[in-house]
């Protein structure tokens, strides 16, 4: 037992969760997964934006786990898409995108005539943190809200074996090679998750000792 409260990790993403172990691994919390807690029912993302979509993750994991519980919302947003694919990345393209390398094949067949300039992007992530309500008949609480963002350039071809994603086509400049190449501490040091769970850290700590972590978990 090491006495540190729980945190549950609201993701069924591997590589989100993997990437999370490694971020967090200083937090005062022990991480738990919902598989760890039996958590097989997925929230629907019904919102239009990152933030609406990592609260409502947040809260739901939060009310069927009694637990505090740390959530995210993230995406790619191509300018020359108009912000496309956005809080759909994960589901660009529907049911006849199954899997990533789907997806990114989708994402260059639809910027295959997008000179270099224009194909500026970014990585988004907001991070969510809330405690259930106390009694289970309330709202939960929104106690830390973060947002974390990387730019770069969507290139021509997928390179790189590491990440998951789009992390194969998305060029650093200051790196040269793309996310998919670099290692997870490289990655973690720049990425949107790491940049916004950077910023979740401080308060986190300031959550450990206050009565904030009063929850049926």
């Amino acid at each position: 037992m090491t006495g540190k409260p729980r945190l549950l990790v609201a993701t069924g993403n591997p590589g989100k969760l993997r990437e999370y172990a490694e971020l967090l691994r200083d937090a005062p919390f022990t991480l738990v997964s919902l598989k760890d807690v039996g958590i097989t029912q997925e929230v629907t993302e019904t919102g239009d934006t990152f933030h609406e979509n990592a609260w409502l993750k947040a809260s739901g994991y939060a009310e069927m786990s009694g637990m505090l519980t740390f959530a995210d919302d993230s995406g790619l947003e191509v300018d020359a898409l108009l912000g496309e694919p956005g809080v759909l990345s994960a589901r660009y393209g529907g049911d006849a995108c199954a899997y990533d390398t789907d997806r990114v094949a989708l994402l260059l067949r639809n910027m295959e005539n997008v000179p270099w300039p224009r194909r500026t992007a970014r990585f988004r992530c907001v991070i969510n943190i809330a405690r259930p309500s106390s009694n289970g008949n309330g709202q939960p609480e929104l106690l830390v809200s973060a947002v974390g963002s990387v730019a770069g350039m969507v290139q021509y071809v997928p390179e790189g074996d590491d990440g998951f994603g789009y992390d194969p086509v998305f060029h650093l400049p200051s790196f040269g090679k793309t996310v998919a190449q670099l290692s997870l501490e490289d990655k973690n040091r720049i990425s949107h998750r790491g940049n916004a769970a950077a910023r979740t850290m401080a308060r986190l700590c300031a959550l450990c000792e206050g009565s904030a972590l009063k929850t049926r978990g």
